[in-house]
């Protein structure tokens, strides 16, 4: 059992000051009453629950992230993934997930919450249930069990099934420990300490680690059991991989280090929320992130990037991510397509998702949000 996540005294102090916390396994429920609060709060540009004082979520902020929102809900098919070309699978299905969590809205009652509980039943439906597997690569491992930790305690397991027959429905809590369980295992396999595309791999690369690494550290946040040595091994990864000047390698023997803004801002997010401020490498990726703030640096991917560069300059540097956020904000209100989808290289759903969730920084709802 792990302690509550940091942020719920202040959410239950300005929200609901009579609550109580929940057990420390779970994180705090979603209720119709503190729904209202927030989406009141939303709706008269005021704050919401992770916000400093007075920082207003800014009103093109707002528009784009709704109007990619709806994109995602009419995009979204009746088995409750996410198809139509590019990547599909339990990782997509994550990142649209969480795109719809992290505005805040109430996930059981709010306008949202038919799409959020559609996109649960997906993930859990494709997970093995022996293995915790979701299949395709550990690169959807890694975003659907960081879903699943995001949603767990915020959504009501008892209303996730109703009306829906058939096997394979495990709770939120039950398909977030097999998971968990699954990159374990896949990890004792690895002699690097880190994660490649299947689970029985023996060699490694930073960006699908870094995908597993965020996930188990949610599912930690969340008070889901994790063992230290997981954790500790795949940071040593991370060291392993990362230069004195703060560059970050892909894998070993195949490119060596370069100024891959995508992979310097997975470390420097690792090195953060893994709360490992004692190794000099979470300050030399961080200060090679600042010093690039107006880049676009050498990645293909760019909403790749950007989904770990807002996440990566929040957790390392707030001034500096709030300077790159209004550019952020400049360029994407140039680049949304008149149907609120965002185009990329993976295809409109993974490529909305992850760039709303670069936005999604402004929101701060998502407890792996919290600094």
């Amino acid at each position: 059992m792990h302690d509550l996540p940091q942020f719920w005294p202040r959410y239950r102090a300005r929200y609901r000051p009579d609550s109580r916390p929940p057990r420390a396994a779970r994180r705090l429920p979603a209720a119709t009453a503190l729904a209202a609060t927030v989406l009141a709060a939303c709706s008269a540009g005021g704050q919401t629950p992770g916000a400093p004082t007075g920082d207003a979520v800014p009103r093109d902020v707002r528009e784009m992230y709704d109007r990619g929102l709806q994109y995602l809900v009419q995009a979204q098919d009746a088995n409750g993934g996410w198809q139509g070309g590019g990547h599909q699978g339990a990782g997509v299905d994550g990142l649209c997930l969480l795109a719809l969590l992290a505005a805040g809205d109430d996930p059981n009652f709010g306008a949202y919450a038919l799409p959020v509980r559609k996109a649960l039943r997906s993930i859990i439906r494709s997970q093995d249930a022996t293995t915790g597997y979701f299949g395709n690569s550990m690169y959807h491992q890694g975003f659907a069990m960081l879903a699943l930790a995001e949603a767990y305690g915020a959504v009501d397991d008892r209303q996730l099934w109703a009306g829906e027959a058939g096997r394979n429905q495990r709770s939120i809590g039950a398909a977030l420990e097999l998971a968990v369980r699954c990159a374990v295992t896949a990890q004792k396999k690895n002699p690097l300490g880190g994660w490649r595309y299947a689970p029985e791999a023996t060699d490694a690369d930073t960006s699908v680690s870094g995908a597993v690494l965020v996930g188990l550290l949610a599912a930690r946040n969340a008070g889901i059991e994790t063992p230290d040595e997981t954790l500790d091994s795949a940071v040593d990864y991370f060291v392993s991989m990362t230069s004195a000047a703060g560059q970050v390698a892909y894998a070993s023997g195949m490119g060596g280090f370069d100024d891959s803004l995508a992979r310097i801002s997975i470390a420097s997010l690792v090195y953060s929320i893994a709360r490992r401020n004692d190794l000099p490498q979470g300050d030399t990726t961080l200060k090679r992130l600042t010093e690039q703030l107006e880049s676009e640096g050498a990645d293909h991917y760019r909403e790749y990037r950007r989904y770990y560069q807002a996440q990566a300059l929040f957790q390392g540097d707030v001034a500096a991510w709030e300077k790159w956020n209004r550019l952020l904000v400049r360029q994407l209100k140039a680049s949304q397509a008149s149907d609120g989808s965002f185009a990329g290289q993976f295809g409109p759903a993974t490529d909305t998702s992850m760039t709303l969730l670069a936005l999604a920084l402004n929101y701060r709802f998502l407890p792996i949000y919290e600094r």
